[in-house]
């Protein structure tokens, strides 16, 4: 099994970036200018290193191969945008990876692209590129190319010795078994071997709510291959778990006027196989919500008046800033009650947010990120 720590340190120790290895800064799926970016990249992998897997590397600076990391990415539903873009598309994993040097709420993310025989191309357009477009890595470059271009396999031994030298052993898995404890060790940490094989470590902050219990500020990684499973400061979680699986369903607080619920919003199943095997599945669960229209096109309202006043540099009330700390989250009810404009408001706040404060950019993103996962679905 690799250890994906690992498997990214030799990328880095890798020469520069070429047709079965990529390295970004960020990437931003949720722009549709990254979105479009993301793919061509895919796509031209796929189509430069078709005998091996080829991996992009994000949250790492360019220059000189500093880790700095970015915001955890929750993976679940990446592959039905590859499946809607890409013709012929292969299939794409996207993993969260912790360094033992980063904030615990940052990660490096590993995108794997496995080979696929065929050419792949963008299916429709978006941004700047047309659909029927082919690309391919010329050095660094994702460039478009014509059809009938001839592509050697140059990079089986070299892939395979990269992978062969990021394989796991005990002392890696020890070694991470005890970081996580020691890191983790005000939220409660536990750890349970899956068929004798799979090491996985939780920690989160227990409470009781209406018999049932939660945990919030959750970490899930499974050991083994030095992945994070699962993050989130803000959210709730119920863990339960056997001896072949184990279940975390992430709930939701939303509501209006200091009137909250807790909503499902997705069911995340790990079952670990015999054969030294683990397949994930996910299933959204969320209902939206619906609330008075009436009182809705108020705070739609105050929402829009709000931002103007944040995009003039205005002083905000002492009501405004306290509704200011649910703008993301107000703005999210309304478009799932059919205010269709309130993801363009989003949009559109994000960089005022961010100068604001981060206390309200934190929960914008995580806004964004419960709207990520319903669109994709």
């Amino acid at each position: 099994m690799i250890n994906k720590r690992l498997l990214i340190k030799n990328l880095l120790a890798h020469n520069d970036e070429n047709s079965f290895y990529d390295k970004k800064r960020q990437v931003d799926i949720g722009e549709k200018e990254g979105k479009a970016k993301f793919l061509k990249h895919v796509c031209a992998l796929s189509n430069s290193n078709p005998k091996n897997n080829s991996y992009i590397v994000i949250g790492v600076e360019d220059e000189d191969n500093s880790i700095t990391g970015v915001d955890f990415f929750d993976d679940s539903k990446i592959q039905n945008l590859i499946n809607a873009y890409l013709t012929n598309p292969p299939i794409v994993q996207y993993e969260n990876i912790p360094f033992p040097h980063l904030p615990d709420d940052k990660v490096v993310g590993l995108v794997t692209i496995r080979p696929i025989d065929g050419l792949t191309s963008l299916r429709k357009n978006i941004w700047k590129y047309y659909g029927g477009s082919v690309f391919f890595r010329v050095g660094s470059m994702s460039m478009p190319k014509v059809y009938d271009i001839e592509i050697k396999d140059v990079n089986s031994k070299i892939v395979e010795a990269i992978e062969n030298h990021s394989q796991n052993n005990i002392q890696h898995t020890l070694d991470g078994v005890f970081d996580f404890l020691s890191k983790r060790k005000d939220y409660h940490p536990q750890y349970k071997v899956f068929k004798e094989y799979f090491v996985l470590c939780w920690a989160g902050q227990k409470k009781v709510y209406k018999d049932e219990t939660f945990y919030s500020r959750v970490d899930i990684e499974l050991i083994n291959e030095q992945v994070r499973l699962f993050f989130s400061t803000l959210d709730e979680v119920t863990i339960n778990y056997d001896e072949d699986s184990f279940k975390i369903v992430e709930y939701v607080s939303l509501g209006l006027h200091n009137d909250y619920k807790y909503y499902p919003l997705e069911e995340t199943l790990i079952n670990f196989g015999n054969n030294a095997t683990y397949h994930i599945e996910t299933k959204l669960l969320f209902e939206a919500p619906q609330f008075d229209k009436k009182v809705l096109h108020h705070i739609y309202n105050t929402n829009n008046a709000i931002l103007e006043k944040l995009k003039k540099g205005l002083t905000l009330s002492a009501n405004e800033e306290k509704d200011l700390k649910n703008l993301p989250a107000t703005y999210l009810i309304c478009y799932f009650n059919l205010f269709h404009d309130a993801v363009d408001k989003l949009t559109e706040a994000k960089p005022f947010l961010k100068d604001y404060n981060e206390g309200v950019y934190k929960s914008y993103k995580e806004t964004l990120r419960i709207l990520r996962k319903v669109k994709y679905n």
